[in-house]
Parts: C-alpha cells; structure tokens; sequence
C-alpha cells in the first residue's frame, strides 16, 4: 500500500513524499488519517530549519523520520481511523502522535481511543491540550488566585481555559491582538493589551513565543510569584529583563516541556494515561473557537510556508484528508 507524507525538504520548504506502507504485524495497526493539527510555534521553528544542534534529539517527534534540520518528517496531532489492526480497534477513531501522513502503521499502544463526544477535528488538539494539562500541574494554581496568561495562541488559550476552572480564579488573557478578546470571553476569562495588564499576578504563564511577552510576563508577576515559561524560542537568543524588579520582586521564573511529567506525579501517571485525560478535557465544545483555519493536505506544502513566514491570526489549523 503506498501512503503520502508531508516532509519539510529543506528549511522553508516543504513537499509530499510517497512511500510504501508494510502491512501491519501483531500488535500493530494501519491507521487512516482524517485530520491533522499543526502545532504552530513548533512546526514553524521546525520548518525554517531552526532547531538548535543541541536540542535536536530532545525534540525528536515519537514517529518522525529524518534529522533536523532536513530533510525530516515532523508533526504529532494526527486523527483517523483504524483500516486493519486487532478486533476491538477496527473502525475506531484514535489519536496519535504522528506526523502529517494519509496513511501510516503503528503499534497499537501509540493509538488513543478518541471519546466519542469529541469530534475529529476538535480532537486534533490533543497534544496541545496535553501540554496546557502538564503546565498548570508545573505551575501549580490555587483556588481564588489571580493569573494571568501572557499569549494566547493555540496553547496559552488553552491553559487559560483551564485555570478559569479553578475555583475563585480571576485569569486574564494578554495579547497584543484584540481580536483574541471573543476567544477569551468565551473561555471564561478577562482579556486584556500588554500595557493595560493587570499587574500583582499570584502567577503568570508565559506562552507568546515573544521576548517582548516575556517581558510583559515579569512585569506582571507579584511580589515571590511564580512565572511559568511554556514558549520555546529554537535558536533565538532571548535578552530577559532580569535587572529591573525582577530580584526586588523575589520572582520565580520556571520552565515547563511536556516532554516529561512533573517529578511529583510521575510515579502515577503515564503519558499515556495524561493523553486520554486530555482527550476527555476537549468533550467541551467552546475549545472549537481554537480551530481558525483548515486546508487540504495537497496543501500542506504552501499552507506551512504561510503559516511560517506570515503570522495571520490563525490559532490551530486543521489538514483534512478527506
């Protein structure tokens, strides 16, 4: 069976590449693909070549193919359904952390069964609503605290989204884009412009991608709050301001990757196990609201380069298959 990939052929440019697919052994699957999300900030870093030579086996997707910086087959939100595989999966939606393919086999303990009042493209953000689940428990909220979200792209809406769940919870959603006000309303959450913030935060999550977010981000913490880092720059210096208030303020500031489960639940709770709960987590339909674009997979090769080179709003987009 020959099955299609989308490959990032050389940094800022992408390509479909076919392949032939083996047939599935025992314990294996041959899975569809319906959807698939593009994880923006890291697939663009991705695409224009930008993974730093130290970190390129830390930030090796679960199936990918090829090095970075190129040629390499990338990506970890896909959405299908099982064409072959054991009884109980055939005709299943699943989720897996694949990269952008028709069509693809993998062992059956790489698939996660998708509730069945999440549809698929909600469901595309899985991966993405995992790492939100994995920064609030880094940056552990309390009920009644006053947090504030700096970014609200696909992943910083989400962890707002979240912690305006927690009980008492005040959370304010920065952006430099006041359009992001309606997503955050419908999130439960106040919104405001970098400069019109409100300062004192209990905590502060960081995820603009931005210097100048992060900037925003310490000037909003509280006195000994904690600001939780969720952006990853790839190669990008990033000048912090540390001399301002930062030692007055006896801030925190912490990192957070959903590479790893924090050391405090790690004994309980599996990737797996922190997968399915992020799938149940997208049962709510206001996270829709984060699904702003799609296109066809014959697309993808251009739909990449825009998304990369040309920052236009867009939160998730979706690749349909079909």
């Amino acid at each position: 069976m020959r099955a299609r990939a989308f490959w990032v052929a050389a940094p800022g440019k992408g390509e479909l590449r076919e392949e032939i697919l083996r047939p599935p052994e025992d314990g294996e699957a041959l899975v569809r693909a319906v959807v698939s999300g593009v994880s923006r900030g890291t697939e663009a870093l991705v695409f224009q070549g930008r993974v730093p030579p130290s970190q390129r086996e830390a930030m090796r997707a679960p199936f990918q193919e090829g090095r970075f910086p190129a040629p390499v087959k990338y990506g970890y939100a896909s959405v299908g359904i099982v064409e072959s595989g054991p009884p109980g999966l055939l005709g299943r939606r699943v989720f897996a952390l694949y990269p952008h393919q028709d069509r693809y086999v993998v062992p059956v303990d790489a698939l996660h069964s998708i509730p069945d009042d999440v549809p698929d493209g909600r469901a595309a953000l899985a991966a993405n609503m995992e790492t939100a689940v994995n920064a609030l428990w880094d940056a552990r909220p309390t009920a009644g605290d006053r947090i504030a979200v700096v970014g609200a792209g696909t992943v910083g809406s989400l962890v707002a989204g979240l912690a305006a769940r927690i009980p008492g919870a005040e959370v304010e959603l920065v952006d430099v884009d006041p359009g992001r006000s309606a997503i955050a309303a419908a999130l439960g959450c106040r919104f405001a412009l970098p400069e019109a913030a409100s300062p004192g935060a209990d905590l502060v999550i960081h995820a603009s991608g931005t210097p100048e977010g992060l900037a925003s981000a310490l000037r909003l913490a509280g006195f000994e709050a904690t600001v939780l880092e969720l952006s990853w720059y790839g190669d990008r210096p990033v000048a912090a301001p540390l001399g301002e208030a930062f030692h007055a303020q006896r801030l925190v500031l912490r990192a957070s990757q959903v590479g790893h489960v924090p050391a405090d639940r790690r004994a309980r709770w599996s990737r797996a196990r922190r997968l399915a709960f992020a799938l149940r987590l997208l049962s709510d339909p206001v996270f829709d609201r984060l699904l702003t674009s799609e296109g066809s997979f014959e697309d993808l090769p251009a739909t990449m380069q825009r998304l990369a080179e040309a920052p236009d709003g867009t939160l998730c987009h979706l690749v349909r298959y079909v």
